[in-house]
């Protein structure tokens, strides 16, 4: 067995997936795709490896690259479906709301007339979003008409294309905490809360990471929010309000867990590659 491992950057998480696969014996190569050049008409080089691991941190190069695997029938973790699906929060809401898994309300405008006429309408807080975006970045918690003007008027004036489609989502009052569960071939194989006095979470703006025992019900979520985007190895953000229903916020295609595997005391990196061996066996050959 060969894999190869798609990346941009390698980080902590690469390395410790690098080491378990060292323990089990299984070869791989390391492919820095900024410097990958793609022969459209040949593929056969890339036909060494038994399937690609997908950890590249940006959306487009990643895109790009499973597409033309999946054009040439070659397997990758994830798929350039779970990433189209996960990679752009529209595509996520959109996945949730098909398959009746509990989730915010979200409106989405194409011009800041009618995005504010949407905050307006679903009521103060919300949340603003860049549809494509990581670690807790861009967003912005709306509170009054007064920070959504100016918030709006700021995006609209930004270059990119990605500001000018506004995604406003409901917010969830979950107090100080998070839940992020990691599914694995359809299994909840651990989670974590994320705590902060900030209304942000995450452990790359600071959360801290506590073990989060597995309920029944943060397994069935998470396992069929996995399943609506086609992941094989995803993190699945859950949110819990006042009442103490769950809701899914978002499901990460290249989830981060050097934070997580101390607090849960499972080898996430080891239960991935176990889960690209059993892959291997079961779909290739």
């Amino acid at each position: 067995m060969r894999v190869g491992i798609l990346f941009s950057r390698i980080r902590k998480e690469e390395k410790m997936i690098m080491e378990s696969l060292l323990e089990r014996g299984i070869e791989f190569d390391l492919i820095d795709v900024r410097e990958a050049v793609f022969d459209l008409h040949q593929m056969d080089r890339w036909f060494q490896y038994d399937l690609f691991l997908d950890r590249c941190i940006s959306h487009s190069q990643a895109q790009t690259v499973l597409e033309i695997f999946q054009a040439w029938g070659i397997p990758t973790v994830n798929s350039a479906h779970t990433l189209r699906m996960c990679g752009d929060k529209k595509n996520t809401s959109l996945a949730l709301i098909r398959n009746q898994i509990p989730t915010p309300q979200v409106r989405l405008a194409l011009t800041p007339e009618t995005a504010l006429q949407a905050i307006e309408e679903m009521g103060y807080p919300v949340v603003l979003k860049p549809t494509v975006g990581s670690w807790g970045r861009l967003l912005a918690k709306i509170t009054t008409r007064e920070a959504a003007e100016a918030i709006l008027e700021h995006k609209a004036a930004l270059p990119s294309v990605q500001h000018s489609i506004f995604y406003i989502q409901e917010f969830i009052q979950k107090g100080d905490r998070d839940i992020r569960s990691f599914v694995v071939g359809g299994e909840t194989i651990c989670a974590i809360t994320r705590r902060s006095d900030h209304w942000i979470t995450n452990t790359a703006r600071g959360g801290i990471a506590e073990n989060c025992p597995v309920t029944e019900e943060i397994d069935r979520l998470s396992v069929a929010a996995a399943r609506a985007v086609g992941g094989d190895i995803v993190a699945v953000d859950l949110m819990q309000d006042a009442e103490g229903k769950l809701w899914v916020n978002e499901v990460n295609h290249t989830m981060e867990f050097k934070n997580s595997v101390e607090p849960t005391g499972v080898d996430i990196p080891g239960k991935m590659v176990d889960y690209l061996v059993d892959y291997t066996v079961n779909h290739i050959y």
